[in-house]
C-alpha cells in the first residue's frame, strides 16, 4: 500500500488529504497513516499547507531521478549497509576446519564482494549530480 499511496502523490497535480487516498485506495485510515509516515520519512512526500483547510495535505517529490536517488540511499541505509555488517561478522565467526567450513567462508566472501560493489553503485548513484559528468549525464537523461 505504501507504494500505491507513492504513486496516487506522484500522479496527482494538486496535494491530496488522507482520506482521498483512503477512498481512492480503499485503504484503512492506520494504513494510510502509516504509508504517508514512512513516505515522509524516506524524503519522497511532503506536507503542504492549504489556507482555509484543516486537513493536511500531501505531495510527492515529483523529480523522478530525486525519487531515485533517495530510494537508493534509504535501501543502502536499511539493507546493503546491515548487510555488509553481518557478512563480515559471519567470516570472523567461523572457523575453516574443515572442508565444509572452506567452503561456506569461500560463499560468504563472494556474496560480500557482490554486495561490496552494489554499495559502490549505490555511492556513485547518490553522488552522481556531484561528479561533473554524471551530472551532465543525468541533465541529458532528464530532457
Amino acid at each position: 500500500s505504501m507504494a500505491q499511496v507513492h504513486a496516487s502523490l506522484l500522479c496527482s497535480e494538486n496535494p491530496i488529504c488522507t482520506e482521498d487516498l483512503m477512498e481512492r485506495l480503499q485503504i484503512s485510515r492506520g494504513n494510510a497513516n502509516m504509508s504517508l509516515r514512512d513516505l515522509m520519512n524516506w524524503n519522497l512526500i511532503y506536507k503542504k499547507t492549504i489556507i482555509g483547510e484543516r486537513k493536511e495535505f500531501f505531495v510527492a517529490e515529483k523529480d523522478i531521478w530525486e525519487v531515485a536517488k533517495r530510494i537508493v540511499k534509504e535501501r543502502k541505509r536499511r539493507e546493503i549497509e546491515p548487510l555488509i555488517q553481518h557478512l563480515n561478522e559471519i567470516s570472523k565467526e567461523t572457523s575453516n576446519e574443515n572442508q565444509e567450513s572452506k567452503e561456506f567462508i569461500k560463499t560468504i566472501e563472494n556474496i560480500s564482494q557482490m554486495v561490496t560493489k552494489l554499495n559502490s553503485v549505490s555511492n556513485t548513484l547518490i553522488k552522481a549530480e556531484e561528479n561533473a559528468f554524471f551530472g551532465l549525464f543525468i541533465k541529458m537523461m532528464k530532457k
